[in-house]
C-alpha cells in the first residue's frame, strides 16, 4: 500500500498532534519527516503503523512500503526500535508483549495500539546521562578499562567478536532505576546490546535478579511452569 504525499503529511500531522498532547513529556521521540528531500524510514514506519492503527502489521508489510519511497531495506528494525527506545506503543509479536494476544500480533508482526500512552517498558527517562566526563573515565578506570561483564578492553579486539573493536558504554546495573553513579558499570556494547533492559546486574557485572518480568515469556514451557509455582508461593507468602 503506498501513499501519496499529501495523506503522508496530514497522517503524520495527526501522529505529531497526539505526541504534543500526550506522549512529548515523557520523552517519547517523535521522527523527522524528512531529511532534506528524503522521507526518513522512522517516520514512514510510524505512519505506515499508524494507518493501520490496532492491527497486525507483518515485516514484509513494512517492507514493501518502505520500498515505495526509497532503497528496500532487508531487514525492518524501526518498528522495533521505535518502541522500546523511542517510547511509541507499539508491541511486538517476536518480543511477545502481553498484548499480543488481545491485539493477534503474531511473531514477526507488529501493531501501534495507542497515541496517548507510551511504551510500558520504554526507558528514556531513566536513561538521562548524569555522569561527568571525568567521573565516567574515572569509573572506566576502575574497572582497569574493562567490560564488567565479559573483560573486553577498550579499544581491543572483543574477546567473544574479535571482528568488533571494544567500545565502553555506560550500563545500568538496575534498568528500573536512573542511569547515575552507583547504577552504572562499564559494558561493552555487545554486553549492554543483550537484554539491557531484562537483568538487573552487580559491581562485576554478573546478573543477579529478572528487572522484566515479560522476560519469562520467552522461556520453555517448564520454566514457565515453575514460574507459576513461584509466583503462587510468593502471592500465598504475602497474604
Amino acid at each position: 500500500m503506498s501513499m501519496s504525499e499529501i495523506e503522508l503529511i496530514e497522517c503524520y500531522s495527526e501522529l505529531k498532534e497526539r505526541y504534543e498532547k500526550y506522549l512529548k513529556k515523557f520523552g517519547v521521540s517523535l521522527p523527522r519527516l524528512k531529511i532534506k528531500d528524503n522521507y526518513t524510514k522512522d517516520a514512514l514506519v510510524l505512519i505506515y503503523l499508524y494507518s493501520n492503527f490496532q492491527k497486525p502489521v507483518s515485516k514484509e508489510d513494512l517492507t514493501n512500503f518502505l520500498g515505495e519511497y526509497g532503497e528496500r531495506p532487508n531487514d525492518v528494525q524501526q518498528a522495533r526500535h521505535l518502541g522500546q527506545q523511542k517510547g511509541w506503543y507499539i508491541i511486538s509479536g517476536q518480543r511477545r508483549d502481553k498484548e499480543c494476544e488481545e491485539y493477534n500480533v503474531k511473531p514477526g508482526e507488529y501493531a501501534l495500539i495507542s497515541v496517548e500512552k507510551h511504551y510500558p517498558n520504554f526507558t528514556n527517562l531513566k536513561r538521562t546521562d548524569n555522569l561527568s566526563g571525568d567521573e565516567w573515565e574515572f569509573l572506566k578506570k576502575q574497572y582497569n578499562y574493562r567490560c564488567a561483564t565479559c573483560g573486553s578492553v577498550e579499544g581491543e579486539p572483543n574477546i567473544h567478536y574479535p571482528n568488533i573493536t571494544t567500545q565502553l558504554q555506560k550500563g545500568h546495573k538496575d534498568p528500573n532505576k536512573s542511569l547515575e553513579l552507583g547504577n552504572i558499570i562499564p559494558q561493552c556494547d555487545q554486553c549492554n546490546r543483550q537484554d539491557r533492559n531484562n537483568f538487573v546486574y552487580n559491581d562485576k557485572g554478573r546478573v543477579i535478579k529478572i528487572a522484566n518480568p515479560q522476560f519469562v515469556l520467552r522461556s520453555d514451557k517448564k520454566i514457565k511452569k515453575q514460574f507459576m509455582i513461584y509466583s503462587k508461593r510468593i502471592m500465598e507468602m504475602n497474604n
